[in-house]
């Protein structure tokens, strides 16, 4: 049996791996192509993913033929960027692995092919983030960007350790070859799920980080899960019932706005609530995965209903609130076998949505009444707790759940 690698020091790029603003990214650029008449080709928009910003937009304008010179381009989309940039929020499992890292005295940078004024803008919401990073460093501050390892040789230098004892936790591939190149061991967390077999020069591919386990690189383990559920930030979909599978089991067919909160990272299975359309609300566990068998790569999800409902149709609308992890899906290529939610799941989030942790979420706001008191409102803009569990942001994931 191998040793557990002992790591010293963890080095995280930031788009993408910390952030979700690879998605902000993606919509800006199509929004701006669309004004000059112009389609997003999405194998060349992939191949980008990671570059240094010049090299990148010297690409886009090429490649779209648009009128501009990189000067002009980027001080048209710039702005753009700024807004979205704000809204990007951390992607699933981060606040609790940087947290937990800090906490236990372990020495992390933020390495990315971002200008360093860019990532300054991107963590302006994040401002407790600083404060857990010993190290921040923009591709502008090291003579060549990814794949090249300079950003992950002057990170290890900076803080004070050996690049050998360094992971580096990534989601593009040319931050990969980087970390490589640098002697570091390598987390993948791909961005694209499409593109998982393209890393195989990782240590590890994960599809989110709330499938990291600190104890298999040498680092404090955690010691959150909750009779092995694992609290999260709530996500709210909304959708629809696909076809039934069985009695309490369904197909879910998202909407266009579930995109908007669901990053594509999110797979596993998870437990929360259901509240269809037509009346009835259940617990539920569900799982989400991605179909790679198909031509275009597709996200599926399959939904238990864990109480008695109504017959349920097909195509009827429904919202979920997703508030707690269970576990990463089975590793097989058949997507079906795959979103299998066991005896165990069920039983898990059964237990799990009783405990107060994950069950005032329902509790909030008299159930699922309608209507959002200003007291509630207040607290949101305040940033104050509503309980020992339930925070401000969260009062306004229950708006959501309530008005859509």
């Amino acid at each position: 049996m191998a040793a557990t690698p002992r790591v010293s020091a963890v080095i995280f790029d930031l788009d993408g791996t910390l952030l979700d603003t690879e998605r902000a990214t993606r919509d800006v650029l199509n929004e701006f192509l669309a004004a000059y008449g112009k389609v997003p080709d999405k194998e060349k928009e992939e191949r980008r993913l990671g570059q240094m910003y010049r090299e990148s937009t010297t690409g886009i304008i090429a490649d779209y033929g648009l009128p501009l010179t990189v000067e002009e381009y980027a001080e048209a989309i710039y702005p753009l960027y700024l807004k979205r940039w704000q809204k990007a929020k951390p992607l699933p499992g981060v606040e609790r692995l940087v947290k937990h890292l800090h906490r236990n005295g372990v020495p992390l940078a933020l390495a990315s092919n971002s200008v360093r004024r860019n990532i300054d803008h991107k963590l302006l919401r994040l401002e407790d983030w600083k404060d857990c990073f010993s190290v921040i460093l923009g591709g502008d501050q090291v003579p060549h960007g990814k794949p090249s390892p300079d950003i992950f040789l002057e990170a290890a230098k900076r803080l004070g350790v050996n690049p050998s004892s360094c992971l580096v936790i990534e989601d593009s591939l040319v931050g990969v070859q980087g970390a490589r190149a640098s002697g570091a061991k390598v987390v993948a967390v791909p961005s694209l799920q499409s593109q998982r077999q393209r890393y195989s020069i990782a240590d590890a591919i994960l599809c989110s980080l709330l499938d990291f386990h600190p104890e298999l690189w040498g680092l404090p383990p955690f010691e959150d899960r909750i009779q092995g559920a694992l609290p999260i930030e709530p996500l709210f979909l909304n959708a629809q019932i696909g076809h039934a599978i069985s009695k309490s089991l369904h197909m879910v067919i998202a909407g266009n706005s579930t995109y908007e909160y669901v990053p594509d990272q999110i797979s596993g299975i998870f437990f929360g609530w259901a509240k269809l359309e037509a009346g009835g609300v259940s617990r539920t566990v569900i799982s989400i995965g991605w179909d790679l068998s198909l031509r275009t790569v597709e996200r599926v999800m399959h939904i238990y209903f864990l109480d008695s409902c109504r017959k349920i149709t097909t195509e009827e609308p429904l919202k979920l609130l997703l508030v707690g992890y269970i576990r990463k899906l089975q590793t097989t290529e058949n997507i079906s076998q795959a979103l299998t939610i066991t005896a165990e799941d069920q039983t898990i989030a059964r237990d799990a949505l009783n405990l107060p942790v994950f069950s005032e979420y329902a509790k909030l706001e008299n159930g699922f009444s309608p209507g959002m008191p200003s007291n509630c409102l207040q607290r949101i803009a305040e940033g104050t707790k509503l309980s020992s569990h339930l925070t401000a942001r969260n009062c306004h994931w229950k708006y959501l759940w309530i008005h859509g």
